[in-house]
């Protein structure tokens, strides 16, 4: 069992006797001397959806329970359902817009390395690459010469995600984003 320090994002854990997926973590440090640092979880219940934000200090012990990992590619949206595929054995699996919604601004139909993340046969989350390639549909014009300076620009990109991108980056150019930070990496 790990310690509540130790627990990652992605991962499945039981707490109260239920079974949820942490979507979310930040450390809190209160201050004062005997201040120990809170870890607040944003938890979603695997058997219902139901959300739930948790605090748990650093030294507390947490049960971690069994899951599985899928690849999988996005497929299509029925409704407020986003489907993927199993790149194995071609099982869709359906998860709710609102489960998934940070991902999505990181996900196009052609986006791979996509990860589905099963607790109990029941699909619960999305584990995205360390990076994508996305196409910036909206930002101001690029300035020639401006290759050497530090100086970035707000650009759309065609999930509807606003990152910052240097100024020679212009309209219709394919960029590599990092999904760990929401930040630009490369050109693509």
């Amino acid at each position: 069992m790990p310690k509540a320090s130790e627990v990652k994002k992605n991962a499945v854990i039981e707490h109260n006797a239920k079974v949820y997926f942490v979507k979310d973590i930040a450390k809190l440090t209160p201050s004062g001397r005997a201040g120990a640092s809170l870890y607040r979880m944003r938890l979603y219940e695997v058997a219902t959806g139901a959300k739930a934000d948790e605090s748990f200090k650093a030294d507390e012990m947490i049960n971690l329970v069994d899951f599985s990992k899928k690849k999988a590619t996005f497929s299509y949206v029925d409704g407020n359902e986003y489907v993927f595929m199993d790149n194995e054995d071609y099982t869709p699996y359906s998860l709710d817009k609102e489960t998934i919604a940070e991902e999505l601004l990181y996900i196009t139909e052609e986006t791979t390395g996509l990860q589905v993340l099963i607790v109990e046969d029941r699909p619960v989350g999305i584990e995205l690459p360390a990076s994508v390639d996305l196409v910036i549909t909206e930002t101001d014009p690029s300035i020639k010469g401006a290759s050497a300076s530090a100086r970035t620009k707000p650009a759309t990109l065609s999930t509807g995600l606003v990152i910052q991108v240097p100024e020679y980056i212009s309209t219709g150019e394919k960029v590599k984003v990092n999904t760990l930070d929401g930040k630009f990496s490369s050109r693509a």
